[in-house]
């Protein structure tokens, strides 16, 4: 293909009704060349870049005309190419992407925020859906339509009884006190001339509907809101249809909606009007367009069985964990209630239980809340009544259908699966079939948790927690373009923190006057998870080579970075203070104070106490992270050109890995409160001397064996395990590790049926009985180990983009194939090997732009560039290179 492909604007891949006036231009070089050479950008709108010498094809800035509201143009690219015989060649055209802006400026509305009238307003969870609805009349069909809407809550937009687009869940969740997205939409073929009706149907969504662990409502107001405009193009005028007190307000269908507790649908009830709507408040500076992908119904799953129970239960069992909802076209008699509850998992009885989804009830000691969950539907028994939830999301695989007595066909009922869709970048097969479920069950689980922010969980929480994406993101990165995904939950991220510079725990959130009062307020700025704020950018950075999301975060992370540095220079801790009355020179590196998760769920470890760690001392853990966040911002300045900033930072991270080794490293070179998860953080954040890592390492490996070959690790440390023990001479260990099958392993969870991944590492018992969530991504972060070590694919240090990779394959545990796949900037990456009659064979594809470091065991090292390259080795041990191996973070 001789022309440029894959071209993306400012990351998206639709760019319809953005607002950002200066967007970057992205593409990937023509396949089989070695390197671009120059670039040509073209736009429709007069821009032309001529000739840019170059090998420059990502964040290429718009420089044409200054764009305003409503503008459209094309843009495409050429590129010239140094050919395989040295030459120098000229690509053909890229197909062209269209690029469209939305409203711009608060006066670009003349439409007004409105929404029902509401005299008394149910309780959270019951509230009903309202339908807000304007007619008008046209003398003909428009030759260009625009509908710009968004809500406080989640609308649907339907003209003339057809549902706008195929976007769901919008407006999105987003923290509403200072950002709101705008969907654009094109609806030209959906006008007619003559009588025209435009409805939206509104309800609480993430803006006041319950929400989270606490089940917090109206966290964002207690009203909904709607705003729409739809602007009509023809002949040069422009007719504008807004959102006003004129529009009718009529009851719905939907009797309640909520994201926590379902959704309620009694096909009976009237939607006549009931008034007018009202006037609300509502901003037009926080407005916004599309950053990332939309949230859509990306697969649809068949049950693999339906059963019905004793009890007359019908089960319906999707045989995958999901988030979203069913679709239901058979339903019951008419006036009778049908009743879904989702689950995750099926009790003794073999009925869908949700036990282990009830969250504490903090306000009241002992006592839990409902897991929620719950959907139901009465028909009136017209033709043709589907029911299909769109205005709640469920994690489940299983769904219990209560008072049903016809028999469901499988064709009766489909599941379907709700996510931002997500470009697929990365793949992995090996000939380990235990191996390729666990890297399936990982992907579904982060697929479940890749709903309009990365959350933990898709049941019981629904939270964009910032330690599951910190932890998780260099993995998904390699699977999934992630890149505007993460910058728009960055921009929450942002938002969210607090004066003083804490970065707090969930984001989106209601915004710091909110969550600094809560009475859990004190949870938030922890170690590991406030640290989010520095890691996440960085890691998209390193996959991406955007230098923009590192200048966006830049003022953050140095508001959080300070925070740290007040606490560790104004605290000390009370057990410390009291030993030595007097600090000393090290103890003002030593963030040792305030609230911190720590390790977090280790087991065998203290069950999780919120107000014990209050108090405790985990300045092993924060001041760790300490040394890691100063120096992963010292790179981030030097990439930013701050070279004040990077050597002052780079002193800083200094300064703290050696209080750290005075504090806690033992004169025997061992860490003093020795954990699994201490010495692997010891490892990973670099905090010993090169001289010490063998007697860290060997106290690591004790440590394991002591425990049966068992993982000790908990949330923090368990993404680096066995990269740490890989890189430091013991690969063979890290795969015993990966293969342990008893508790606690990841094997034990493809053993016992799992399809996604579970928080605790006993999720579900040998009994069958089950604890937790079922589906949280961040301990899958292990097939990291799968793509970099065992198929041997990774990035090299000091490099960004996929510039420079080294492939290096380092089988274990009877793997005798693997295969990984990912698709970089430079363009599509492949790397196989296999081994037979005592030889590995290793097939590997590198794009153009792109130098490959290629080592195996028994020949050496070889450069290679663009191209398919084959290599052939002894199969055995292996010359890792550790110095070179390093994480480039």
């Amino acid at each position: 293909m001789n022309h440029p492909t894959h071209l993306r604007t400012d990351h998206l891949s639709e760019s319809f009704g953005i607002t950002n006036t200066l967007p970057g231009f992205s593409w990937t070089p023509p396949q089989g060349t070695v390197r671009q050479v120059a670039y040509q950008l073209a736009a429709s709108n007069g821009w032309d870049t001529g000739r840019v010498d170059g090998g420059t094809h990502g964040f290429v800035p718009y420089g044409g005309p200054a764009l305003g509201s409503r503008d459209r143009f094309d843009w495409t690219v050429r590129t010239w190419n140094v050919a395989s015989d040295g030459t120098e060649v000229l690509s053909a055209w890229s197909e062209p992407m269209a690029v469209e802006l939305g409203l711009l400026h608060p006066e670009d509305w003349t439409a007004q925020w409105i929404g029902p009238d509401e005299p008394a307003v149910p309780e959270p969870g019951e509230r009903p859906g309202h339908a807000l609805s304007k007619t008008f009349t046209l003398d003909a069909a428009p030759a260009k339509s625009r509908a710009y809407a968004t809500a406080h809550g989640i609308y649907e937009l339907f003209i003339n009884g057809v549902r706008v687009g195929d976007q769901q869940l919008t407006p999105g969740s987003t923290s509403y006190h200072s950002t709101l997205q705008v969907q654009a939409f094109d609806i030209a073929r959906m006008l007619r001339p003559g009588t025209n009706t435009v409805r939206a149907v509104l309800t609480d969504g993430w803006y006041r509907g319950t929400f989270g662990y606490t089940r917090d409502a109206d966290m964002y107001g207690p009203q909904t809101a709607f705003l729409a405009q739809l602007e009509l193009e023809s002949g040069g005028q422009r007719t504008v249809v807004g959102t006003d007190g004129s529009w009718d307000v009529s009851a719905t269908e939907i009797v309640s909606a909520d994201l926590m507790a379902g959704q309620r649908v009694d096909f009976r009830r009237g939607h006549g009007a009931t008034g007018h709507a009202v006037l609300r408040d509502g901003s037009f500076t926080t407005l916004t367009g599309p950053v990332a992908p939309p949230t859509r119904i990306v697969e649809e799953l068949s049950p693999v069985s339906i059963t019905r129970l004793a009890n007359g239960n019908q089960i319906v069992d999707l045989g995958q964990n999901i988030n979203g909802w069913i679709r239901l076209s058979r339903l019951g008699a008419p006036g009778k209630t049908v009743t879904m509850v989702y689950g995750e998992a099926l009790g003794a009885d073999g009925d869908v239980t949700q036990e282990h989804l009830r969250p504490h009830d903090f306000r009241n000691p002992g006592q839990f809340l409902g897991a929620g969950q719950v959907d139901s539907v009465v028909a009136s028994g017209a033709p043709g009544e589907v029911f299909e939830p769109r205005h709640t999301t469920h994690g489940f695989q299983y769904v219990a259908v209560q008072g049903l007595d016809a028999d469901l066909e499988p064709t009766d009922i489909v599941g379907c699966m709700v996510q931002t869709q997500l470009e697929r970048l990365g793949t992995f097969n090996c000939s380990d079939d235990r191996l390729n479920r666990l890297h399936d069950i990982v992907e579904w689980s982060f697929r479940g948790n890749a709903c309009e922010v990365p959350t933990d969980c898709p049941q019981r929480e629904k939270a964009g927690w910032t330690g599951d994406w910190q932890l998780f993101v260099p993995t998904a990165a390699y699977l999934f373009d992630v890149a505007g995904f993460t910058a728009k939950w960055l921009r929450d991220v942002r938002t969210d923190q607090w004066d003083n510079g804490v970065v707090v725990n969930i984001s989106p959130s209601p915004g710091p006057e909110v969550t600094s009062a809560e009475f859990m307020a004190f949870t938030n700025g922890s170690s590991g998870w406030g640290d989010a704020v520095v890691m996440v950018p960085w890691e998209i950075h390193l996959a991406t080579g955007d230098t923009g999301i590192l200048e966006q975060n830049w003022e953050a992370m140095e508001r959080w970075l300070g925070f740290i540095r007040s606490a560790a220079e104004g605290n000390r801790h009370p057990a410390r203070a009291e030993a030595h009355a007097m600090p000393a020179p090290h103890e003002q590196y030593l963030w040792d104070t305030g609230f911190h998760f720590g390790e977090w769920m280790e087991p065998g470890g203290p069950a999780p106490d919120l107000f014990a760690s209050r108090s405790a001392d985990n300045g092993i853990v924060a001041t760790a992270y300490y040394r890691h966040s100063s120096a992963i911002m010292a790179r981030i300045a030097a990439v930013l050109g701050k070279g004040d900033k990077a050597r002052e930072l780079g002193e800083l991270s200094g300064n703290v890995r050696r209080a750290w080794q005075r504090e806690y490293l033992r004169a025997d070179g061992t860490v003093d409160g020795g954990t699994q998860a201490n010495c692997v953080r010891a490892l990973a954040f670099d905090l010993v001397p090169d001289g010490g890592r063998p007697a860290v390492v060997k106290q690591l490996v004790t440590l394991v064996r002591d425990a049966g070959t068992h993982l000790g690790t908990g949330f923090l440390a368990t993404p680096y395990l066995l990269p740490v023990l890989a890189d430091n001479g013991q690969p063979d260990l890290a795969y015993e590790l990966l293969m342990q099958d008893s508790e606690p392993s990841w094997l034990v969870m493809v053993d016992r049926g799992a399809t996604t991944m579970w928080e605790a590492w006993d999720g579900r018992g040998a009994d069958g009985t089950t604890r937790q969530s079922l589906n949280h991504y961040s301990k899958g972060a292990v097939i990291s180990f799968l793509h970099r070590y065992t198929a041997g694919l990774r990035q090299a240090p000091g490099n960004a983009a996929y510039k420079r990779i080294i492939i290096e394959p380092r089988p274990g545990a009877g793997i005798t194939s693997a295969a990984t796949s990912h698709r970089g900037p430079q363009g599509p990456i492949e790397v196989s090997w296999a081994i037979d009659d005592g030889e590995i064979t290793l097939i590997a594809t590198v794009p153009p732009g792109t130098t490959a470091e290629v080592r195996l065991t028994g020949r050496p090292n070889a450069v290679v560039g663009p191209g398919t390259h084959t290599f052939t080795a002894p199969a055995g041990g292996n010359d890792h290179q550790p110095q070179l191996a390093r994480s480039a973070s």
